[in-house]
């Protein structure tokens, strides 16, 4: 695992012991971390505020996300998904699927590259925190 995806699992473990949902989101360009977040959805009370929708807000205005490459720690949904297409993100790597599918089809017709790792530590966190808190999971995706 590399250190983009360990750093992205931090901000997932910082979002669980806040009590929220366990997935963290880091944005790099030319080998450096420009942004990170987590999912602070139920933190904050904001019902967009997704790991990657953090992420890209405490990247800031940088001008273009033109060669950037976004990690998450789980694939992406529609609306980070649409983030991502919307600003020019290359390349998405998420840490696993298996737990949520998300948009992976979506993101690849818009042209960005998609690695899935189908990490285990990432499987476990949201299998775990889907397992404690459904409620909360589902109200996260859209579902009831």
């Amino acid at each position: 695992m590399d250190l983009f995806m360990k750093c992205a699992i931090e901000e997932a473990e910082c979002g669980r012991n806040e009590g929220g949902v366990p997935i963290g989101s880091v944005l790099v360009r030319e080998g450096r971390i420009i942004g990170k977040g987590r999912n602070r959805r139920v933190q904050q009370n904001d019902p967009v505020l997704h790991a990657e929708i953090d992420c890209i807000r405490n990247a800031g205005r940088i001008r273009s996300y033109r060669g950037t490459a976004l990690y998450s720690t789980l694939m992406p949904c529609y609306l980070c998904a649409g983030a991502a297409v919307q600003f020019g993100i290359g390349k998405v790597v998420a840490g696993e699927s298996e737990n949520f599918g998300g948009a992976r089809a979506f993101l690849e017709q818009h042209g960005v590259e998609v690695i899935d790792l189908d990490l285990a530590v990432c499987k476990e966190m949201m299998r775990t925190f889907i397992t404690e808190h459904p409620e909360i999971w589902y109200e996260d995706i859209g579902e009831e």
